[in-house]
């Protein structure tokens, strides 16, 4: 059996990857969505992993209304960003400086 442990520190690593892609790439929108979407994924293992360890399946469920809320804003933020594209030809996040209608 695999400890906890592990679990948690590859929980952290995925955390840590998803803040650096989020840090250090402030351009391209599609990776910064990406990012945000491996920091939940990041949360949804800890929350796994530990009502795996304690027993409780209230983690899990939780987890399951997590990922059904996060696919529902990837959809709506890659709509966002489809109409942003159509408009302004570019999906650099230095370019929407300006949120006109």
């Amino acid at each position: 059996m695999i400890p906890l442990s592990h679990y948690l520190i590859v929980g952290a690593l995925l955390f840590a990857i998803s803040v650096v892609g989020i840090f250090l790439n402030r351009k391209n929108l599609v990776i910064i969505l990406m990012a945000i979407e491996l920091l939940l994924l990041a949360a949804n293992m800890n929350f796994v992993a530990f009502s795996h360890y304690l027993g409780d399946l209230s983690g899990q469920v939780f987890v399951f209304f997590i990922l059904t809320v996060a696919a529902a804003e990837a959809a709506i933020g890659l709509a966002i960003l489809i109409v942003l594209f159509r408009t302004r030809r570019s999906i650099n996040v230095q370019d929407l400086d300006r949120l006109q209608g």
